[in-house]
């Protein structure tokens, strides 16, 4: 699946172009990558921000650039920390038949039995790495907590294959655990120590 978005050539100098741009709400940006030389762009925010919130990061983007059809995936993004707007976003043109690595968005599903029996989920993983064809790409893994009782964790190792995609994190990473809550941790701590006798 891919989705179109409409851009523009941009100029490069002077830098007073990119506020100019901002201000007129749209996004200065670049696509480099397969078959491509590196091209200044702009965008329309809103429209992109769209893209991203209906479909997640890993759309495939389809632009014409100069009346060529270039394939994207969103490769580097630089946000303002104090409005979160964009500042600059890096396109990356790829290969629709190669696979290509990207990260990952780790949702938990399901009520864990742990939590039930007190404990306290804590996920501790909340991106990974796959590698795929970029149509292949996930918006997200669900990961099912369901299971999971109190002292069990699930680890990169225990997610079910996928034949769209291979995962490249490090097998042994743990995106969730259950922990005993802190009242239960602080009630045992609480306990008096019991000594021997010191009759003589």
């Amino acid at each position: 699946m891919s989705v179109s978005l409409e851009v523009s050539k941009r100029e490069v100098r002077p830098r007073s172009l990119r506020n100019k741009l901002r201000h007129e709400g749209k996004v200065p940006a670049v696509v480099c990558g397969y078959n491509v030389e590196s091209t200044p762009i702009s965008i329309d925010e809103q429209l992109l921000n769209k893209i991203l919130r209906e479909n997640g990061a890993n759309i495939v983007i389809t632009m014409d650039i100069a009346g060529n059809k270039v394939n994207t995936l969103v490769h580097k993004v630089q946000k303002n920390t104090f409005t979160n707007h964009f500042e600059h976003v890096e396109f990356l043109s790829v290969n629709m038949t190669e696979e290509t690595e990207a990260e990952t968005e780790i949702v938990l599903v399901g009520e864990a039995v742990g939590v039930k029996n007190g404990g306290t989920l804590a996920q501790h993983l909340y991106t990974i790495m796959v590698s795929a064809t970029p149509n292949n790409l996930p918006e997200r893994i669900e990961v099912d907590v369901t299971n999971l009782d109190l002292g069990a964790a699930i680890t990169v190792a225990d997610l079910p294959k996928n034949s769209d995609y291979a995962v490249v994190s490090n097998s042994e990473e743990q995106i969730a655990a259950i922990t005993a809550s802190a009242d239960e941790t602080e009630i045992g701590e609480s306990q008096p120590e019991v000594t021997g006798s010191t009759e003589e």
